[in-house]
């Protein structure tokens, strides 16, 4: 009587260990059903394009009416890659995100159960998440670049990119905009919450250097190019500045404190997950 009422439910077929390919194939199709995935990588390539299209059409306008002063110290890469300085913005959110989001809706559980190691968890959300947006920001970059300068050779005032130090600053800027995105996602993995999270990724980047104009100038000089946000910008910069870091220098810094944070968020995982 009881079989009749409750079935013998077949075995599930043997699916094979957990491997970390299939936990990257697992991380690849959450992060792409999600919508605020394909929303906020669509602003911000609409962003780095966007805005950098905006600003150099602004400046040839007004180039003609221009002093001589504002024509000496205007270089049009500058402009070209404004809208990375907002596009930033939208990966290293996305990136508090990609790991936050689990833990707001208790999906983490079963994430975590399915992978009982838990870091190749971490390190496959690091993995597809890094190259997504590697391999999105490069093109935009690229875009942005063109149709910049395309804007600008009207007034002959572009550049090239055979120019020395242009494809540095525009790669760059895409290296940049990765380790961005993965210090977010970092910080998302430290922090466990959505808002802490991406108050922790805005406060460190965007209000920590501001801050340090209080202290005297010796001490902003000497320290401010160590900051995360204009240690990674340095890459993105034709003429270094008096108080400036290396391009490459600058960039490696920012990836040591992504590096950094991940690891801390790699040791808090097995610590409080286990």
């Amino acid at each position: 009587m009881s079989s009749l009422l409750f079935p013998a439910v077949p075995p599930l077929p043997h699916a094979g260990k957990v491997t970390q390919a299939r936990v990257v194939r697992s991380e690849w199709t959450k992060l792409w059903s999600l919508r605020s995935t394909r929303f906020s990588i669509g602003a911000a390539l609409l962003l780095t394009v966007g805005v950098a299209a905006l600003a150099c059409g602004v400046v040839a306008h007004h180039w003609p009416h221009m002093s001589l002063q504002d024509r000496q110290d205007f270089h049009p890469l500058e402009v070209n890659l404004a809208g990375v300085q907002i596009a930033q913005l939208a990966f290293g959110v996305l990136g508090v995100l990609v790991i936050t989001g689990e833990y707001s809706t208790g999906m983490i559980r079963a994430t975590m159960a399915a992978v009982p190691k838990r870091l190749p968890v971490l390190w496959a959300k690091v993995m597809v998440y890094g190259l997504v947006v590697l391999a999105l920001a490069t093109p935009a970059t690229l875009i942005a670049f063109g149709m910049g300068e395309a804007i600008f050779a009207r007034h002959h005032i572009d550049i090239a990119f055979s120019h020395p130090g242009v494809a540095r600053a525009v790669f760059g800027a895409a290296l940049y905009l990765t380790a961005v995105g993965l210090f977010g996602l970092a910080i998302g993995a430290i922090v466990r919450n959505t808002a802490g999270g991406i108050a922790a990724f805005a406060g460190i980047l965007f209000v920590l250097p501001p801050l340090m104009n209080v202290l005297p100038t010796s001490w902003n000089n000497a320290a401010s190019p160590y900051l995360p946000l204009p240690a990674g910008q340095a890459v993105m910069a034709l003429t270094r500045g008096a108080h400036q870091l290396a391009p490459w220098t600058g960039l490696g810094l920012l990836c040591a404190y992504t590096a950094a944070a991940l690891a801390l968020a790699s040791i808090l995982l097995v610590r409080r997950d286990t």
